[in-house]
């Protein structure tokens, strides 16, 4: 698709050395991570955002009206009626609403709070007359896209003097290679009794960006050829904490798509599309727990103050919290464009109307009509429904949580760890066997 196209080859030079140019994963990414630079921030959001969305605008339109025409052909009002079907549930945008207004109270308090913290550390910058003083803006919570804010934890914990686990220092510190965190993620689920990746896994997938200069679409994805035993991972991994839970979600799509292999091919799929987002992030939250982190030895002691145990759910709430707006402006804009009430002459104008109402954020810079600003984003080049994240959000926390009292844990749900349980693994099995049936 020309779209992916566009954002595969999408690279951001230096003003000064036209010659010296990065790529989305991984500079640009890390730039947004790690840089406390105000303008340095600044220049790797708007590069990234001028180089891919103003070259998609015309044919995302067009698809959009290809999209439209085939769902009328297929008896649907329009594609996001198509869209959301997958959910299988009547009044399905009410529910979405609902889970939203719910979580809103808690995003507004973290809002606040990240705010003023920004507020004190970017200085006349971040005061500047032309910014809305009720809004962040969108270069400064660690993130090209703002969808989570834990890679500013440093910036905003509750407890800046108490010690924090260093989860990159770690993996450095214990010789980890980008195949030693597949294998951890592997050994996890084998653990519960779940299933080993094969040799057709370790041979095809691609865990690391080439070196050979090739083009290579770095968004991290599963893949399930259908036959059976064909299951791969693309991934441009480096070592480091984001990406170690990353390789945790990406194999927990292999591990359904085994689970279910013997199904039909009708049932050969998730529940829906938000199970399958959230299994790997179920594993996550285990694997982000001391407890499990001591398991692997990573850590020496799994006692924790209560200092250092709100400064994890802060974090955690960086991560979580923060991407539910995000999510759920991604599909209720793409909604609107494909019932009509969004157009060409207004695409970019209602995507910041949006994500100021939802999300409190503001561009850093003046955009147009001449951007296109949701084509920054991998899953609007794609065309891949969001909604699933969204909702896998809730689920992930409801199969943690029955995983953890599987497993036999008391005490606190953020302690709990269900590496090694096999009662918590033969349920879960058992769950993902079944798969769209």
């Amino acid at each position: 698709m020309q779209l992916k196209k566009i954002y595969a080859n999408a690279k951001v030079c230096e003003p000064k050395r036209k010659e010296k140019c990065y790529s989305l994963e991984p500079d640009l990414v890390e730039i947004m991570e790690k840089s406390r630079n105000y303008s340095q921030l600044l220049w790797a959001w708007k590069g990234w955002h001028d180089a891919t969305g103003p070259g998609m605008r015309q044919t995302f339109a067009k698809i959009v009206k290809l999209g439209n025409k085939g769902a009328r052909e297929s008896n649907y009002t329009d594609l996001s009626e198509q869209w959301i079907e997958d959910f299988e549930m009547k009044g399905f945008e009410k529910v979405v609403d609902d889970l939203y207004a719910k979580i809103k109270p808690f995003y507004v308090q973290l809002h606040a709070y990240v705010r003023r913290k920004l507020n004190g550390i970017y200085g006349a910058k971040y005061n500047a007359k032309k910014h809305n003083q009720k809004l962040i803006q969108a270069h400064l919570l660690g993130n090209m896209w703002s969808q989570s804010w834990e890679d500013i934890f440093d910036l905003v914990k509750p407890y800046p003097f108490v010690e924090e686990l260093n989860l990159d220092k770690k993996l450095r510190e214990n010789n980890y290679t980008v195949n030693g965190m597949f294998r951890d993620a592997e050994e996890f689920f084998v653990s519960m009794g779940l299933f080993k990746m094969n040799p057709t896994f370790w041979k095809y997938s691609m865990l690391e960006k080439p070196t050979d200069n090739r083009t290579a679409q770095c968004h991290a994805s599963a893949m399930n050829f259908f036959n059976g035993f064909d299951f791969r991972i693309k991934m441009c991994t480096v070592v480091n904490e984001g990406n170690y839970y990353t390789v945790h979600h990406e194999m927990g799509h292999i591990e359904y798509y085994i689970a279910y292999r013997n199904q039909s091919i009708l049932f050969k799929g998730g529940a829906n599309s938000a199970f399958h987002e959230a299994i790997g992030d179920t594993i996550a939250l285990s694997v982000n727990t001391p407890k499990h982190l001591k398991a692997k030895g990573l850590i020496d002691s799994d006692e924790t103050s209560v200092q250092q145990d709100l400064n994890f759910l802060m974090k955690m709430a960086l991560k979580k919290i923060a991407f539910l707006p995000y999510s759920y402006v991604m599909d209720k804009w793409r909604w609107n464009v494909f019932r009509g009430l969004i157009n060409e002459t207004n695409y970019n104008e209602k995507w910041w109307q949006m994500r100021r109402e939802y999300q409190g954020l503001e561009a850093p810079v003046e955009r147009s009509e001449n951007d296109f600003d949701p084509g920054a984003k991998y899953h609007t080049a794609s065309f891949t429904p969001y909604t699933r994240y969204f909702i896998s959000y809730f689920h992930q926390f409801q199969f943690y949580k029955a995983l953890c009292k599987l497993s036999g844990h008391k005490g606190a749900l953020h302690k709990s760890d269900f590496y090694c349980s096999k009662e918590a693994g033969a349920k879960l099995k058992e769950m993902l066997a079944l798969g769209a049936s």
